[in-house]
């Protein structure tokens, strides 16, 4: 009789168990599940959002491939964009966790500050950094260039300086995040190291190359890969410093990364087929980095 009660008592257990998730799960499947699947079978047809889509099979991704020559051009600046970022971050972020990391005064201070900007709205530091880069003699960068008698530049009015721009800025608002990382894997090496290796004679450098480097290699492999997922789907900073009534992107497309041009094909053109199809081309994309990623952080690191 008590196995009876038992078993009952664990049925309706496992029933508020489902009844308690049940909201969650529902949500996943409105918000997540079923855009994914509407979105698959889109990106195989041709679809503007208002009239029923009209099936094309592989057209959308054999016109993405071979005859659109603004996809290469995003993807070509965000492969720009992400060899800019990341190996730039990656030392900056370095060399302040290292400078963060010694018996300095005001040491707690110095870390929010580098990591306000982390925490911070990408809309509001997108918004400040426009002014910033504002043309002629408006923005704060041209007026500190005219002080010293150099030209002004047209950052974000110029083909050639609207991504690196960009770039400068992204640098900026990340530095602080990768910097807690590495701060933190800092922490984790023992001092008993440094102190065998100054009993032999090494020096600052050699202690750098041969202890500091290898014992941070978990945490170097997590930023740079995470940097490179974050870098492809960078989109609100290109939005909010390049958005103009003639499109996004910048002059020329000189900004236009993968995203901004999904965005652009699918809520100014309304080409949501096409842009469904990119979606699931960055998807992939997305995917392998993260499968490396998954490859490395689970890979056994010999110290």
């Amino acid at each position: 009789m008590k196995k009876k009660r038992g078993f009952f008592a664990k049925l309706n257990e496992q029933k508020w168990s489902f009844l308690f998730i049940a909201p969650a799960v529902l949500l996943f499947v409105i918000f997540v599940l079923g855009p994914l699947v509407a979105s698959l079978y889109w990106s195989f047809t041709e679809y503007n959002g208002i009239t029923a889509p009209k099936w094309v099979g592989l057209a959308n991704y054999k016109n993405i491939f071979f005859n659109d020559p603004r996809f290469w051009t995003s993807i070509r600046n965000t492969v720009f964009y992400t060899v800019g970022i990341i190996p730039a971050g990656v030392i900056l972020s370095l060399l302040l966790a290292m400078a963060i990391d010694q018996r300095i005064r005001f040491k707690n201070f110095f870390m929010v500050i580098y990591f306000i900007p982390s925490v911070t709205s990408v809309i509001a530091l997108s918004v400040i950094w426009k002014w910033l880069f504002a043309g002629e003699k408006y923005g704060l960068i041209n007026y500190f260039l005219i002080s010293i008698g150099l030209k002004p530049i047209d950052w974000l009015m110029s083909p050639i300086w609207t991504l690196p721009a960009i770039i400068i800025m992204s640098i900026w608002a990340g530095i602080g995040y990768n910097m807690i990382l590495f701060l933190a894997g800092l922490q984790t090496i023992p001092t008993s190291v440094y102190e065998a290796a100054d009993i032999d004679g090494a020096n600052t450098w050699e202690k750098f190359c041969n202890i500091t480097l290898p014992l941070l290699k978990p945490t170097m492999v997590f930023v740079v890969i995470m940097g490179f997922i974050a870098s492809f789907q960078v989109f609100e900073r290109i939005y909010i410093m390049t958005e103009s009534e003639f499109g996004i992107g910048g002059v020329l497309d000189s900004a236009l990364t993968v995203v901004a041009y999904l965005y652009d094909m699918g809520f100014r053109k309304l080409q949501m087929g096409y842009a469904s199809a990119l979606g699931y081309i960055i998807f992939m994309v997305i995917f392998v980095i993260t499968l490396i990623n998954l490859r490395f952080i689970k890979a056994k690191v010999d110290y």
